[in-house]
């Protein structure tokens, strides 16, 4: 009868063992391949240098397109870029001008 007893305790201590074994190797697994695990961080890392390249990329063409609208202020409206804007957009040519195009 003792050895019943003396049984039971080994075996329930083997079975938490066993589950603190399994729980910490789920924690390793998910520290190297969760979300935020190790794999994950070259991939965010490639990803951030991306969006950062696309960020100054849109950042210029923001600035441009601010320097063209400040130069088309209605009240200090730049002569070169008015004239240049209406030839284009509405073919406003007079009679003796001759127009060159050049390819950029």
């Amino acid at each position: 009868m003792n050895i019943k007893r003396a049984s039971k305790p080994r075996r329930d201590k083997r079975i938490g063992s066993g589950l603190a074994l399994a729980y910490l190797l789920v924690l390793g697994g998910l520290a190297l391949a969760g979300p935020s695990g190790l794999l994950a961080w070259n991939e965010n890392g490639a990803l951030l240098e991306k969006r950062q390249a696309e960020i100054e990329e849109l950042t210029a063409t923001r600035d441009e397109l601010a320097n063209r609208v400040a130069l088309l202020d209605p009240r200090k409206a730049d002569p070169d870029l008015t004239s240049e804007l209406l030839r284009r957009n509405l073919n406003v040519v007079h009679p003796d001008e001759i127009v060159v195009e050049l390819d950029q």
